[in-house]
């Protein structure tokens, strides 16, 4: 039996998601915003047609904004990976196999679930998934996961396929092909598009009947078997568990410029602990600790500095104590009064499962004063936290916290917090 494999993409997802409890926006121009509310990040179609284009920043089409009267929202985290969790549960009920490929999109595999009307069956997709979370979404489907890919581009742009399009029919998937730019394939960068033209190949069909072995010797072994997908042979397996981070970062841009070191030093410590929260997440320990701190690049009038500065850890950690330790130590290193500093960040690096054996210290405490790997009590706070969000925090307490991101149009967490749920008013 031909393999069957679909990606099910939410449309325009952070705007659906504020969308949701506000349905008074549909229709209407909505634009959700990066941290600090610095640049756009998500669309509605409605701002998509006005030629706003993503990434900018919001000072550059302010004026668009009043003229339009586009409502804003910064970026709701909390609410987002909770509906992202809702959409994926329902996509669960429709294929054995599913691989959550970003907080949007999901691969699923469909082979020999509806062989006798695909169409079919990802109209039902849609509809369950709306019906379920409000969320309006896109099926594309295909033999290998390019197509498939493709298929789900396809869906979203032509409004006569319905939202689902199946590219399993070879005569349909070279129509496709033909008129679509090589630009628009699954892992074809604007670098590896521009010589791809270069070469003559502008479109998804110049690219799908090139030969393997020559594609391989101008570009590399990945753009090869890309042409294999688009000709319907598999080459990517569906992961159905997601694989370990290989680095962890955790950074931002102050909402004002930092001068003194222990707000620098408070806001790292926050930085680290989510880190850490991630590490143990996913079972793992980091040997490498890199802190780095900079000023804005793009005020000239400020003046300029930036630095990093890294340490390999004796024994590989999880503990948010011993990172916090780190980073201060790092940071001391680095800082330099005089500047405004702009934006600062941690990374981990040197990752492992937790279970591998390691180098472990004998006492208590080293002779730089950090303390000992305890994983049974970053355990403790881990399963408190889960519980009560935010109970407890070994970050540094007590500082002025201004810094942090600038959140001035945030929605409610409408699914996360019980003092934040919807209210509704019915008359007497």
């Amino acid at each position: 039996m031909q393999p069957l494999l679909a990606l099910v993409d939410c449309n325009n997802f952070y705007v659906s998601c504020e969308r949701v409890f506000r349905p008074d926006l549909i229709g209407k121009p909505v634009a959700v915003l990066s941290n600090n509310d610095g640049c756009i990040v998500a669309r509605s179609q409605e701002v998509k047609d006005l030629g706003i284009k993503m990434g900018v920043p919001l000072f550059q089409i302010q004026q668009l904004v009043n003229q339009h009267q586009i409502k804003l929202f910064s970026s709701n985290y909390a609410l987002y990976a909770d509906m992202s969790s809702r959409v994926m549960s329902t996509l669960e009920e429709f294929a054995p196999n599913l691989e959550v490929y970003s907080i949007d999109e999901a691969f699923l595999d469909l082979t020999g679930v509806c062989h006798k009307d695909p169409i079919a069956y990802g109209h039902r997709i849609r509809k369950s998934v709306f019906r379920a979370t409000g969320i309006p979404v896109c099926v594309g489907m295909g033999p290998t996961k390019t197509l498939a890919k493709l298929a789900n581009f396809a869906a979203k742009k032509w409004k006569k396929a319905g939202g689902v399009l199946d590219l399993s029919d070879q005569v349909r998937r070279e129509k496709l092909m033909r008129i679509v730019p090589v630009g628009e394939v699954w892992g074809i960068g604007s670098r590896t598009t521009a010589k791809l033209n270069q070469i003559g190949i502008n479109t998804v069909w110049d690219l799908a009947i090139q030969p393997g072995k020559r594609i391989q010797s101008q570009f590399n072994i990945v753009v090869a078997r890309t042409v294999l997908e688009l000709n319907g042979i598999p080459c990517l397996e569906l992961e159905e568990i997601v694989p370990d981070k290989q680095q962890i970062v955790c950074s931002r841009s102050f909402s004002r410029r930092l001068t003194v070191y222990k707000e620098l030093s408070a806001a790292l410590a926050e930085f680290c602990s989510r880190a850490a929260e991630k590490l143990r997440k996913q079972h793992s320990v980091t040997g490498c600790i890199t802190v780095f701190i900079r000023t804005n690049p793009f005020n000239p009038h400020e003046p300029q500095y930036q630095r990093a500065a890294s340490a390999k850890l004796d024994t590989a950690t999880q503990d948010t104590r011993v990172l916090i330790t780190t980073a201060n130590r790092l940071l001391e290193q680095i800082y330099q009064p005089g500047y405004g500093y702009h934006k600062a960040g941690m990374q981990l690096s040197r990752l492992q499962p937790e279970n591998i054996p390691g180098q472990i210290d004998l006492f208590d405490f080293s002779d730089n004063g950090s303390p000992t790997e305890n994983r049974q009590l970053m355990k403790v706070v881990d399963q408190i936290n889960r519980r009560f969000p935010k109970a407890i925090s070994i970050a540094t307490t007590g500082f002025d916290k201004t810094w942090k991101p600038k959140v001035e149009w945030v929605s409610q967490r409408y699914t996360t917090d019980w003092g934040e749920l919807v209210c509704v008013m019915c008359g007497g």
